[in-house]
């Protein structure tokens, strides 16, 4: 998770940092903005929780932690719904 939200801020084009928490949690700096993704708890229906400032959301897959970094980073970023599926190969 670390590597892909450092990863995912060059891709991106945005100047910050990631770095592990001592807790399990990872911590994504840029501009103004801390975000702490961190793992959920076994009670809820999500795998991830991301934090910002005092808004704590739920995330149910790495996508939707991205999209969720993503949006606080970049407010007019226009996200676009990708599906991802598994096709069978072509022959050469």
């Amino acid at each position: 998770m670390r590597e892909l939200l450092t990863q995912s801020l060059v891709a991106w084009r945005l100047t910050g940092g990631v770095c592990a928490a001592g807790d399990g949690a990872i911590l994504v700096c840029c501009g103004q903005h801390r975000i702490r993704v961190e793992p959920a708890p076994a009670d809820v229906p999500f795998r991830w929780m991301v934090t910002n400032g005092d808004r704590r959301r739920g995330a149910i897959s790495l996508v939707a932690v991205l999209r969720q970094v993503r949006a606080t980073l970049e407010p007019g970023y226009a996200s676009v719904r990708a599906q991802v599926t598994a096709f069978p190969l072509v022959p050469p």
